[in-house]
Formats: C-alpha cells, structure tokens, sequence
C-alpha cells in the first residue's frame, strides 16, 4: 500500500522545482550570474526527475535506470568536450531529442487513449509539434555543422507544398483519433515529420540561431501538451510537472526567438518563409577597393590611438581568439588607450556567445557594451578593429533594397578608422558583399583571427609609447 504523503512530497518538491527554475531564468539575464543560474535551474531538474520516480505505479526500473545512465552519460561528456564554437549544434540537437522525445510520448498516449477525445486532441498536438521540432532540428544541425549547404534550399510552389504535406499528416491523425485505429498513426508520423525538413530547408544559414530558439520554444510546448494528456493517467503528478517545464521552456524559448529577430529587424513570419539568403543581390556594384594593411602598421594605428573598440564576430569564436585579444586589450591600455567592446546581439551564433568567450578570457563585464549603448560612441572612435564579424557590420543594412535593409547594425564605419580581422575575401551568411570593407577609412588583416591578433600583440609590444 503506497504511503498517503508521497503524492504531497512529490508535489511540494515540484512547486519548489518551479520556483528555482524561474529564479535560474532570472539569473542567465546577465553574464554575471548566468552561471549560478544554470546551477539552479539544473538542480531544480534533478531534484523534479528523481521525486517522479516515486510516483505510484512506475515500473521497469531497470530500462529507465539504463536511459538515464546512457543519456545522461553521453550528455555529460558531450556538454564538457564540446567546443563553444560548436555550441549551436549541440543545442540543436538536444531541442531535437526533446522534440524527439515528446512525439515518442504523444504516440505511446496515441496507442492508448485513441477512445478518448479530449487526451487524444492534446497529443496529436503533442505529436505534430514535437516531430516537427526533432525534424527541424536535425536540419538546422547539419547546415550548421557544415554537413549541408547552409544556404536556403527552395522550389517552385515551396510553401503550398509544404501545407499540403502538414494538412495531409493531420488528415491521417484526425482519421486515426475518429476511427480509433492505430494504423493511420504511421502516415501520421511520417507526414509530420516531412513537414518539419521542409519547414527547415528554405532557413539560410544567417538566421538558424532564431530558428533554433524557436524550435526550442516548440519542444517545450510539445511537452506540455503530452503533460495535459498524462494528468488525467496513472502519472498524473508527472503530468503536471512537464506542463509546468515544458511551459517555462516554452516561453522563455518564445521570449528569446522574438528578441532575436527583433535584433535583426525581421519578423517570424518573414525568417520562416522568406528564404533569406536565397540569392545575392544583382545589379549592386560596391564602390572603392579592398585595402590591406600589415600588422605592423595596423598596430602602430592602435597605439597612437586615445579609443580603440573592439567588435567580435564568429570569426574570433572559430580561431579561438578571445585569450590573444585579451592580450592585445591589456596592452592597448598599458599604453594609455581608451579600450571597449562592442557586441552585437547576434555577432555569433547564439545570442550571449561574444559575451561568454570573452569572459571565459578574463575580460570585465563592465567593458562590454551592447549595440545600442556602443553606437552612439563610433564617431568619436579613433580605431574600431573588426575581429571576423560580418553581416552585422554591414551598412548596406542602411541602403534602401538592401536584402539587409533595416537590420541594427554596429554602425563601426562611422569612426575615424576601421580594420578588419578576415580570413579571406569571402562574404557573410547573408551571402551580402560588405560595402564597409570598401570604405576609404577601412583596411584589411586578412588571416586566421587568432595568428592575426598575435602579430598585432608581437607589433605592439615593440611599438614605443
């Protein structure tokens, strides 16, 4: 007989499991706490996993135990050996397991609660999310990972063809739930599934980070769909916690996708379906010439400078640069120069990825300005130096027709003198040439962002002054 103050222990654990989740929310606003907040929200979800398993009626310890001991294991080692580079894929790919792991949860509901309505409503929405979610993920892995052209993949008559394929598998769940018969869940799945490739492929690589963040939104309500299915089964307590995660995740998910595309001035709607990307710009001709610099001279320029910022891209996060720009920081204001960072929202991949390399490299938080507190300061700049970002230093965004048009940028072509870190003469994610590498008061380092800022370094420290 199962003791009468387990379902209150469980529940009481939960509430506290809440509160600490939304106390780590809290805390990953800022740099400074973010890690305290991750410990929390992280040990929020061991102490709601390991409450449920005393929930009444769970069986097969030895297949759960095994799951958690693979997962786990494999997640443990992953998180610690992947590089922060890398760090967009590995999410991506455990938005997919979550997604993944909700249709799983909405088909075995589907198996077993086709004569109810009401459950079997919640999980075909369940199923429809949380396989869209998994597909589009594994999309979004494999263009970031380089494993598929990055750029967007269209076809004539895309978006018809892709409500035909979504109507079409909920025709087979709405048959599936009318008729109660399991079999149409097949086609069901199936459908679903291609809807979310196809949702997917037409997202060039410029705007994965919101399509990952939105993904991450649609797992988190695919499971808490599939947790108003369980509240009225046997697990009922279960339920209720992975409605009140799964809604937490949903909405901070939601939250981080719409301030994303804020900050490249698009809405949802035209990053699902614009195939941004998709072609470059024709008829556009960029005035002036590439002007390369040694950095002898460019580290000269900086010395002799009153300000100098600093603006990072993608491009530092690959070379691993953020410890040798440190470096150069330091030494920049051992010789009297005014030195700051400017970060763009989406400078990497993820939004936050500037601010954590170049914490993890030792530099003050309080160094560190974002887009529009650092603006206003470019004109008075004597040195910004660009270290491999791209798109979001563009002025094209100003140009009217611009495929950039309206995208905040670092307006960096706006102080007295610019140069850029880049590894070639390539152009951005956007596929957009960079009308401010052709500026008259912008040259070029071309090079591997790490060697690059080390002969800048080995330059300024026999540069006098």
């Amino acid at each position: 007989m199962s003791n009468p103050y387990i379902g209150d222990l469980i529940d009481a654990v939960y509430v506290l499991a809440v509160i600490f989740f939304i106390l780590g929310l809290r805390a990953m606003s800022s740099p400074e706490t973010a890690r305290r907040g991750i410990v929390q929200a992280g040990m929020a979800m061991l102490a709601a996993v390991v409450v449920t398993f005393l929930t009444p009626g769970i069986s097969n310890w030895a297949w759960i135990a095994a799951g958690v001991f693979v997962g786990g294991g494999a997640g443990f080692v992953w998180a610690r050996r992947v590089q922060m580079t890398a760090m967009p894929q590995m999410v991506a790919v455990f938005n997919g397991m979550g997604g993944g792991a909700a249709a799983a949860i909405a088909a075995i509901e589907l198996l077993t609660t086709l004569t109810n309505s009401a459950d079997v409503g919640l999980s075909l929405a369940g199923a429809i999310i949380g396989s869209t979610s998994i597909a589009g993920s594994v999309i979004a892995f494999l263009k970031l990972q380089g494993w598929m052209r990055s750029k967007p993949i269209v076809f004539p008559a895309q978006q018809g063809v892709n409500v035909a394929v979504l109507a079409i598998g909920i025709g087979f769940g709405v048959t599936s739930a009318l008729t109660a018969n399991p079999i149409w869940l097949g086609p069901f799945f199936l459908f679903v599934l291609l809807y979310g490739f196809l949702l997917a492929i037409p997202i060039g690589g410029a705007d994965m980070p919101v399509i990952i963040s939105l993904f991450n939104a649609m797992t988190g309500i695919a499971v808490a769909l599939d947790g108003f299915a369980l509240v009225n089964g046997p697990l009922g307590d279960a339920g209720y916690a992975m409605v009140v995660a799964g809604t937490l995740v949903g909405a901070a998910g939601s939250l981080l996708t719409v301030l994303m595309a804020r900050a490249m001035n698009r809405s949802i709607g035209n990053v699902l379906f614009s195939a941004f990307g998709a072609k470059e710009e024709e008829g556009t001709t960029v005035a002036g010439s590439l002007k390369p610099i040694e950095p002898s001279d460019a580290a000269v320029m900086m010395a002799y400078a009153g300000s100098v910022i600093i603006a990072p891209g993608y491009g530092m996060a690959v070379a691993q640069a953020q410890g040798k720009v440190k470096e150069l920081a330091d030494l920049l204001e051992q010789k009297g120069v005014d030195v700051k960072f400017a970060i763009h929202p989406v400078a990497g991949r993820m939004p936050g990825h500037m601010n954590v390399l170049l914490a993890e490299a030792g530099i003050a938080y309080d160094k560190l300005f974002d887009r529009d507190e650092i603006n206003e300061q470019f004109p008075q700049t004597d040195v910004v130096l660009v270290i491999g970002a791209n798109d979001v230093v563009n002025p094209a965004a100003r140009r009217q027709g611009s495929a950039l048009q309206g995208m905040p940028i670092l307006d960096v072509d706006k102080a007295h003198n610019v140069l850029v870190i880049k590894r070639g003469q390539g152009k951005g994610f956007a596929g957009i040439e960079n009308e401010l590498f052709y500026k008259d008061n912008c040259h070029m380092l071309y090079g591997d962002a790490k060697d690059v800022v080390t002969k800048l370094v080995s330059a300024l420290k026999s540069t006098p002054g």
